[in-house]
């Protein structure tokens, strides 16, 4: 491989393209080292600073993974398609399904930390709910594990009073988890919004879900309305950018 022309990108940048569409061309297939910073300081005479940025631009982009003392690897993770429409329908739930069935297809998912909690809401929880500030709620966090890999956080918010004595209060909710226990209690979810972002992760977010330096988190926001609007759970979620696809997919 050799860069041509001068042109005013970066060399860097050159190297990265070059190396990427080699990646897309399946010349490096998944779990294949990549040329280390020798090889390329060598192959397109650059510094070895120059080496390092072209193999950092494909890290934080998420399509490879440094290996301390191993070099760089095309990453091995086939990215999960988060089908945001089908997996809230109540046929799903309603089921005794998981939500995440629907993305998942025959992988392994796996909350491996999971708490369960009663504490104040925070401010901007409260004021969803339409409750006194600090009032109590039911908070679940999770971490989903695909693959052997972190790819979500997940928080939960729901009225303490609301749930009190339900096995959403506890860490197994049961088949179609807390919507099917919801509509149970007479607060079945009729109407889902969801509102998404992206950011840098903080320093915690990076550790748990083990990104490489550079990967952006996507945040979702859900909102669960029962009959009237209320407004019955509000889940906070930090996704992995690089190990997910957002899919929405709905009639005209």
């Amino acid at each position: 491989m050799a860069t041509q022309g001068s042109g005013r990108q970066p060399k860097y940048q050159r190297i990265a393209d070059e190396l990427r569409e080699a990646i897309q061309a399946g010349e490096y297939g998944p779990g294949q080292r990549l040329p280390g910073e020798n090889d390329l300081m060598a192959t397109y005479e650059v510094a070895r600073m120059t080496a390092r940025q072209a193999l950092g631009v494909l890290q934080n982009e998420g399509l490879v993974e440094s290996r301390k003392g191993a070099g760089v690897f095309v990453r091995d993770f086939k990215p999960l398609r988060r089908r945001g429409i089908q997996r809230l329908s109540r046929d799903q739930w309603g089921a005794g399904r998981s939500i995440w069935s629907a993305d998942i297809e025959n992988r392994n998912l796996v909350v491996d930390q999971l708490q369960v909690s009663e504490s104040p809401a925070p401010e901007r929880i409260s004021q969803v709910f339409d409750i006194p500030a600090d009032a109590a709620v039911c908070v679940r966090s999770r971490r989903f594990v695909l693959d052997d890999k972190p790819v979500l956080l997940a928080t939960s918010y729901l009225p303490a009073d609301l749930v009190a004595g339900s096995a959403i209060t506890q860490e197994d909710t049961g088949p179609g988890g807390t919507y099917a226990r919801l509509a149970e209690l007479g607060h079945k979810p009729v109407h889902f919004r969801e509102e998404i972002r992206c950011r840098m992760p903080s320093q915690e977010e990076a550790h748990r879900l083990r990104l490489t330096m550079g990967t952006p988190v996507i945040m979702i926001c859900r909102t669960a309305f029962a009959d009237e609007g209320r407004p019955v759970e509000v889940n906070e979620m930090i996704l992995d950018s690089a190990a997910y696809v957002l899919e929405y997919d709905f009639d005209a």
